[in-house]
């Protein structure tokens, strides 16, 4: 097979960031997708209806001329997020879930949720109304090994929660591992995931080959590769619980290659031709479609997209630096080849 249309896919969780870096982010995102799930962990964090309404006023501003791109707002779920403010969101007919930061776990989640008891009001409300809790599923108890975050926050956060709110729609996001695997396959059908490009192409040794890598270090972190061949299953399984969701997440070069540096691994440059890499390698390229341009959109009760993407088989070189804004970033795969290619 030397070339591959699709149905145009859809990103279902995507950092874009604000100000000056959005014209770079946006445009490498329009390159392939149609629509995205939009994080709203800026500086400060888009809290409110109104908030993410003018987030996606500027994101829509630096959409390249001749390119269509929607993006799909999401809040910022916190221990104060009021059943009105849930309500107010679904009413706006732009915001399309609520994330769930744990304090603490990532990139800017230091607004995120303390205790999950604290936003049953929310949750009840989120449930009633069909709007999907977006979550970042990783324990932040320092006493948990940083392998076993993952696993632990679905025992003992996850599993409860969906026990008391049994209807809710829930997008456990970049998981990473069998035990994440495992449960969304055996809970009900208002439960889903996301797999990443680099979960699918990389295990935790890529964070060490030749010295430190700082640009292989995200949160969740890479697992062991009895983990990521339970994600490849996963995604070219066929089973519409799992789909895209890039989680590309930019970070200037200087606060990656840092003392203590930034969690995120950026791949919206080379996102669908990352994951084609990923399903040939694994024999499963006539599962692309689903997992990337239908699955996604069944899941948020949205229709796929009638316009198509093509790949074609064509190695090309990946930019050792990308522009972000004022700055450059350090794609993933930066100076290596890809055998696939959009045109």
């Amino acid at each position: 097979m030397d070339r591959l249309t699709l149905k145009r896919p859809d990103d279902w969780h995507l950092h874009l960031r604000d100000g000056a870096v959005l014209a770079s982010t946006v445009a490498d995102a329009a390159r392939c997708f149609a629509r995205a799930i939009v994080m709203p962990n800026l500086k400060p964090a888009v809290r409110t209806t109104a908030q993410a309404l003018d987030y996606r006023e500027r994101i829509l501003g630096e959409v390249p001329e001749g390119r269509t791109f929607e993006p799909l707002m999401t809040l910022y779920l916190t221990d104060d997020t009021s059943p009105e403010e849930i309500a107010r969101a679904r009413l706006s007919g732009r915001v399309f879930g609520v994330k769930l930061y744990p304090a603490g776990a990532t990139t800017h989640s230091d607004e995120g949720v303390t205790r999950l008891s604290r936003c049953f009001h929310a949750l009840e409300k989120m449930e009633e109304l069909g709007l999907p809790l977006l979550v970042h599923g990783e324990s932040t108890d320092p006493t948990i090994d940083v392998f076993d975050r993952e696993q632990v926050f679905i025992e003992e956060v996850l599993g409860p929660t969906l026990e008391r709110f049994s209807a809710l729609k829930v997008v456990l996001e970049h998981i990473t591992t069998r035990e994440a695997v495992q449960y969304v396959e055996v809970t009900g059908a208002n439960v889903a995931a996301t797999i990443t490009a680099h979960h699918l192409l990389l295990n935790r040794n890529a964070l060490f080959l030749g010295g430190i890598r700082p640009h292989h270090y995200c949160l969740p972190v890479l697992k062991r590769e009895s983990h990521r061949e339970a994600l490849v299953e996963a995604a070219t399984s066929g089973n519409p619980k799992f789909f895209l969701g890039t989680d590309s997440a930019p970070h200037a070069r200087n606060t990656k290659e840092a003392a203590c540096g930034c969690a995120g691994i950026y791949t919206a440059h080379a996102a669908l031709e990352l994951y084609a890499a990923a399903f040939e390698e694994a024999g499963a390229l006539d599962r692309l479609e689903g997992f990337a341009s239908v699955f996604g959109a069944q899941f948020y009760g949205l229709p796929p997209n009638h316009d198509t993407v093509t790949l074609a088989r064509e190695e090309w070189r990946v930019p050792e630096r990308l522009r972000f804004g004022n700055d450059e970033l350090v794609p993933l795969r930066a100076g290596e080849t890809i055998p696939w290619k959009l045109v």
